[in-house]
């Protein structure tokens, strides 16, 4: 018999509290069969050295659903790494067949794995047999693990085939069903993670779950073994008790998650909503190295741009200034710390300690994007070239290790690898840090002029702070990878390293520069990290907005050029003209060609809402209306697959897809926004462009449906916060009267761009009455160029400002907030 550990900790960590105590209230009802069950199954998960916890409604939104590789191992891994010579294989299943590296590193398991689909569901159906779900992705270290020590055991394997139907979810290629079983194993479990491991009924209903499950019984904790023998009896003796749980589960789920407006409903009053964001968010502020909680510390874009959002309307109050300070001073540590990678760029997925030191090294395609706009932003609102730098730092590390030639990016980096030493154990961060000894053999010169006669590797060790014996802690590595390592930080000012040394700042710099370049290249000759070369439509929509925004503030062409190209490949690559459809992902051939299953993933609400973003940004950056019109005819095709009639808001998927039981509004901005906050600014921004006052009803209307979310719990939703922002200080409409390359009307573009403006959108007039903009906003016929020179007007609520010819008082302009206008 089965009982849950979950009864203890559901209702008390679960966000959806009342679906957590109908649960709780279902499995342990007196006339259960579960109730007196003499084994003990649990909701297992591992034991974190740093756990990501979710104890109150305020620090929620920090609990983001991290993977369960926190404790790690330095066995070797069976996964579809670069460089690793194929082996022959002794069993092969049918995600041999498939495109996504997650499911390929599954593909010569003993384990007879389906994809999810129909074929597995009917084998569920006709042989009367239960699901397993396994869910994970390409980069997830205890998926690695798990794998390993269960999906390659000949025993477990034949357990599994011979009494389930096995089915493996990459949940970034199916994040539709990711999200209905996550929810569940959240509600049940108190918290959730990768791998997952979920048990359903032929109908797809889950009765059982958990992430991490070892072989064989630990301590106290079940194998694998236990678990499916357990399931297994409980299948034939106690059927008719799983499934009826199994539905009861499903409806308090459905109740539990139902996010909707009432009649009539509005949306909550923007600054006390802002108001409460920032005070809940300086609640959970760490002061001395910035970022939000304690450890494991993880970047969080969308906190730092609301508090930069907060800052612009805010400027004159201390509470702005307080916001400001905790988004830059967050920004300035993690660049200096090794969550930042000083040698190859980019950023790692979060930090294991308070200081930003010592990072979990796996990079996310998502995490890139997101920073450079957040580190871009920052450099407009200080004015401080360090976050330039870092913003151009990202793309340079995405241009050259993320890029697909089709223009496409690419999805992840692994954490570990082979180290350089050799051996088939892969370690984390192995392609990553350094020896001492490894530092001195690369720069052993004395450096003329500096005291002491200091070697360049005295000079840039103490500047990283390299030790000898290395420099992470036993408790920053508990299981004893990175001993004699080193992990660049950046520890001192180059300011204050040249002064130890007795050397100019110039001459410190060009010795670091020199240093990491040649590190670099050392690099290269090490073993690769796995790539996770699929493509997807949302990632590359936020990679799209990032290389637009930092082009159009650096004035930078040649990443300009890289986002149209990216736009281009979304385009001809993941959309389907007939069928009107974004595609999930597509995926890098063994020949470097691209690739599509068949039939190929549809797209989900995040896919249309992050690309119809990049490409609003697109446009602003490069004022081709190509951009614009594509953006519009996805939105229109958005609000007809995904739109809530009844109560407002987006679904997550496709509410006419059966198999996805549960259909979601994703209420929470975490490692990525929320489509729906994205889809409330989104069509903000489409209304002003194209003149549609559905469309801001509709932004309205959706807000209205997340009113509890953001009226309680602000801190969850910040991006949602800022598109709530945006409708009450109401956008201001730049339009610069011009020919879009003439140097006059790039004057008036490079003051707008130089201006941190979240509540604008941009656009331009080219004498053209026939354009798209003018056939939509016919007022806009009405501005021309004043004298022949390149002219701009600034309206608001249908008045606009005078005319102005030279970009020193459009910038004044357009930073004063109180400009009066006037009528046009």
């Amino acid at each position: 018999m089965i009982t849950l550990a979950w009864r203890r900790s559901a209702c008390r960590n679960s966000r959806v509290d009342p679906a957590a105590r109908l649960l709780a209230a279902a499995f342990l009802a007196s006339d259960s069969p579960l109730q007196n069950s003499g084994g003990n199954l649990r909701c297992f998960r591992p034991n974190h050295p740093h756990p990501p916890s979710s104890r109150s409604p305020l620090h929620h939104h920090l609990h983001q659903q991290q993977p369960a590789y926190h404790r790690r191992s330095s066995a070797f891994m069976s996964m579809a790494s670069g460089g690793d010579e194929a082996p022959p294989h002794k069993h092969s299943n049918r995600l041999s067949m498939e495109r996504s590296p997650y499911l390929l590193q599954h593909a010569h398991n003993p384990v007879d794995w389906y994809p999810w689909g129909k074929e597995a569901f009917d084998k569920a159906k006709s042989e009367d047999k239960p699901i397993f779900l396994s869910v994970g992705y390409s980069t997830c270290h205890w998926c690695h693990v798990m794998e390993r020590e269960s999906f390659e055991d000949e025993e477990i394997g034949k357990i599994l085939s011979d009494n389930f139907v096995c089915i493996k979810v990459d949940r970034e290629e199916r994040p539709d069903v990711d999200k209905v079983y996550m929810t569940f194993v959240q509600a049940t479990c108190g918290g959730g993670g990768w791998p997952m491991s979920v048990w359903l009924t032929p109908e797809l209903h889950p009765f059982i779950g958990g992430t991490y499950f070892p072989p064989t019984d630990h301590a106290r904790r079940p194998g694998l073994k236990t678990v499916l023998t357990r399931i297994m009896e409980q299948w034939q003796n106690n059927r008719p008790a799983l499934e009826s749980n199994g539905e009861r589960i499903l409806e308090a789920l459905k109740k539990g998650t139902a996010v909707s407006a009432n009649p009539g409903e509005i949306p909550p009053p923007a600054p006390d909503v802002a108001q409460r964001c920032f005070q809940q968010l300086a609640h959970s502020y760490e002061e001395e190295y910035g970022g939000f909680r304690d450890a494991p510390k993880f970047p969080t874009p969308v906190n730092l741009m609301f508090l930069m959002s907060f800052w612009s309307v805010n400027r004159s109050s201390s509470e702005g200034v307080e916001a400001l300070q905790m988004a830059l001073h967050t920004l300035r540590m993690m660049a200096l710390g090794g969550i930042h990678d000083h040698v190859a760029q980019g950023f790692h997925r979060y930090s294991t300690d308070i200081s930003w030191h010592v990072p979990h090294f796996e990079k996310m395609l998502y995490d890139q994007a997101q920073l450079a706009v957040a580190y871009i932003t920052a450099s407009q609102v200080s004015g401080e070239q360090l976050f330039a730098d870092v913003a151009k730092d990202i793309l340079l590390y995405v241009s050259r290790d993320l890029s697909d030639k089709s223009g496409g990016f690419y999805s992840a980096e692994d954490a570990d690898s082979v180290p350089a030493s050799g051996g088939p154990e892969k370690r984390e961060g192995a392609f990553c840090v350094w020896t001492a000894a490894e530092v001195r053999d690369l720069f052993p010169d004395v450096v003329e002029g500096s005291t002491g006669a200091a070697t360049h590797a005295d000079i840039f060790m103490h500047h990283y702070g390299v030790k000898e014996l290395g420099n992470v802690t036993p408790e920053q590595d508990p299981h004893g990878e990175l001993g004699g390592q080193n992990v660049l930080i950046v520890r001192y000012s180059v300011e204050l390293t040249a002064a130890r040394f007795g050397l100019s700042v110039d001459r410190v710099s060009e010795l670091l520069s020199t240093a990491r370049g040649k590190m670099a290249d050392v690099r290269k000759t090490r073993p690769r990290p796995h790539l996770d070369t699929k493509m997807l439509a949302s990632w590359n929509g936020l990679m799209l907005s990032a290389y637009a925004c930092v082009g159009a503030v650096l004035g930078d062409k040649a990443l300009l050029e890289r986002a149209v190209q990216a736009a281009h490949f979304l385009k001809e690559n993941l959309w389907e003209p007939e069928r009107q459809t974004v595609l999930r992902s597509c995926y890098r051939g063994d020949e470097l060609e691209l690739q599509q299953i068949s039939p190929p993933i549809s797209g989900f609400l995040d896919d249309y809402a992050f690309i119809i973003a990049g490409l609003l940004d697109l446009y602003e950056a490069s004022l081709l209306t190509e951009w614009l019109q594509w953006a519009e005819q996805l939105q229109l095709r958005q609000d007809v697959l995904f739109w809530d009639q009844q109560d407002g808001g987006y679904f997550c998927s496709d509410p006419n897809d059966t198999s996805i039981l549960l259909q979601l509004k994703k209420d929470q901005d975490g490692a990525e926004p929320s489509a729906n906050s994205v889809s409330a600014s989104n069509l903000l921004r489409l209304s002003q462009y194209t003149g549609r006052q559905d469309w801001l009803q509709r932004s309205e209307q959706l807000l209205a449906a997340f009113s509890d979310r953001l009226s309680r719990v602000p801190i969850a939703l910040p991006e949602m916060v800022q598109a709530l922002m945006a409708h009450h200080y109401t956008l201001k409409q730049i339009v610069i009267c011009g020919q879009r390359e003439a140097p006059d009307t790039l004057g008036l573009l490079s003051a707008v761009h130089s201006l941190f403006l979240p509540h604008k959108v941009l656009m331009l007039v080219d004498g053209d009455d026939d354009s798209y903009l003018c056939q939509r906003l016919p007022h806009l016929s009405s501005m021309s160029q004043q004298g022949g020179v390149a002219t701009a007007f600034v309206c608001q609520n249908f008045t606009c400002s005078p005319p102005v010819t030279d970009p020193q008082e459009l910038r004044r302009l357009l930073l004063d907030g109180n400009t009066e206008i006037q009528a046009e």
